[in-house]
């Protein structure tokens, strides 16, 4: 595990001005963006009084998250900016601030997880169950989800950090432990990838098998087809958005817990590939208000017209 017993104790200006310029002013513009996105998604639904469906419950939800993972990202990149050697070397200004970043990623991934889940389960209702997701049961699962993600979240603010015990703190995250990146990271990212390859393959296999069922009875399948496309394409979309903006991060994570290197040995090259990951991760931010509330939404709707097609219930196509 890491350490510093072995490096220099002279903690002294390590960070270049124009490096830091050069990688903080995106990272605050990023932040500034995603968070006028995500304000204006909130702000949207809200004014709607769409909040009644539990599909608009989850993505008001998912841009609450958003929000305050865009919000703490911009109080880190002030700090980077302001005092970035703090950023190396850890102090406990930065411990709050990360720890809000954490619980706020975390609560992202469950969300995703729970619309990736709720549209599966909408689009496999007609086929083999007659559950309903409902409105209680999206705020129940809001509410766990945020519940989990502030306990693990706030776990570095209940002792769980390397302030004092230099044996186990991380290179790239102090004054985090790296045991606790890996406690987090590990299970968490695996959740994020995993969970909706699963959701949206089961989507669109059982699109594919409604559509061979209308051509059996004779039906036009030209809409069809296309929304089943359109429906292919958002979902791979999604994924590929979770895989470009937690792997790099879940790879400085395994880097971390693998590096016996000191600080300047590693500067600037892997602290310049922390500070990206921080920006995809912001990116990821942006990204989610138009794949999940506009795209998503207009595959519901689309898929939902296409009711009319069906002639009987062995040509019954659902709705997402």
């Amino acid at each position: 595990m890491n350490g510093f017993p072995n490096c220099s104790a002279n903690y002294t200006k390590i960070w270049n001005h124009y490096l830091v310029l050069a990688l903080g002013i995106p990272q605050l513009t990023i932040n500034v963006v995603s968070i006028i996105f995500n304000c204006t998604v909130i702000f949207t639904r809200l004014a709607t009084r769409d909040l009644h469906k539990p599909i608009s419950i989850l993505f008001c939800n998912l841009a609450v998250s958003d929000l305050f993972t865009s919000f703490s990202g911009f109080w880190i990149s002030m700090l980077f900016i302001t005092n970035p050697d703090i950023t190396i070397f850890g102090s406990q200004d930065m411990l709050a601030p990360y720890s809000l970043y954490t619980t706020s990623i975390l609560s992202t991934i469950y969300n995703l997880v729970s619309i990736g889940i709720e549209r599966y389960l909408a689009v496999a209702a007609s086929m083999r169950t007659r559950f309903r997701v409902a409105r209680n049961h999206s705020i129940a699962v809001v509410f766990i989800s945020w519940v989990l993600a502030f306990f693990l979240g706030c776990l570095p603010l209940m002792g769980w950090n390397c302030l004092q015990e230099e044996s186990n703190i991380s290179v790239l995250y102090s004054p985090f432990c790296v045991n606790y990146l890996v406690f987090i990271a590990m299970p968490n990212v695996a959740v994020a990838f995993l969970v909706p390859l699963f959701t949206y393959l089961r989507i669109i296999i059982i699109l594919r098998k409604r559509k061979l069922r209308m051509q059996a009875c004779g039906q036009a399948t030209g809409t069809y087809r296309s929304a089943e496309t359109q429906v292919a394409r958002t979902s791979i979309s999604i994924w590929l958005l979770a895989l470009v903006s937690y792997a790099p991060f879940l790879a400085g994570v395994a880097f971390d817990a693998a590096n016996q290197r000191c600080h300047t040995e590693l500067y600037p090259g892997v602290y310049i590939f922390r500070n990206c990951t921080a920006m995809l991760i912001t990116l990821t931010c942006l990204g989610n208000p138009l794949l999940y509330t506009l795209k998503l939404r207009a595959l519901g709707n689309r898929l939902k017209a296409l009711r009319g097609l069906s002639a009987g219930r062995a040509c019954a196509i659902g709705h997402v």
